[in-house]
């Protein structure tokens, strides 16, 4: 698999998941110290989110606390309550297309604008006979990394090899 035409720089998020995210923001924020950056709502995605976050600039890492807008609704994003992870891609549309040619099953949507303004998608948490490679339970979110991410990484890699 030499012939990637993506790297995985880092990760951009964790989505964790819960009836209450009041109990979330306790704990992630008031506790833990994590600031919080904004909020988001889906009614398609059946979603109330807060946007907590660790660290800064390009290493900035998103923690985001959801609970649904209806629980008895699908997606049920407090279950499990470890919702998804998202990883910063250099080539999104590359790291796409590549994948799902080994395979990938993609969650339905495609390439899409997520909540904090870049583009997304997701891997399926679960293969089928069609699409053999899946999250193996987890499900993961794709994000085109932005140019400024992208530098940032690069200038560390650069100075990790020195």
């Amino acid at each position: 698999m030499n012939d990637r035409p993506f790297k995985v720089l880092g990760i951009q998020q964790i989505a964790v998941g819960g009836l209450d995210k009041n109990r979330l923001r306790t704990l992630w924020v008031d506790t833990l110290g994590l600031n919080l950056a904004g909020n988001f709502q889906s009614e398609s995605e059946n979603v109330d989110e807060d946007i907590a976050v660790i660290g800064s600039g390009p290493f900035q890492v998103e923690v985001d606390l959801m609970q649904p807008l209806d629980p008895d609704r699908k997606p049920q994003v407090q279950s499990p309550p470890l919702n998804h992870i998202g990883l910063w891609i250099d080539d999104l549309s590359a790291a796409v297309e590549w994948l799902q040619a080994q395979g990938m099953r993609f969650a339905p949507g495609g390439i899409r604008k997520g909540a904090s303004g870049f583009d997304i998608c997701f891997v399926h948490p679960k293969a089928n006979d069609e699409f053999p490679i899946g999250g193996e339970g987890v499900l993961i979110e794709l994000v085109q990394a932005p140019p400024e991410v992208r530098e940032a990484f690069e200038r560390f890699n650069r100075s990790a090899v020195l």
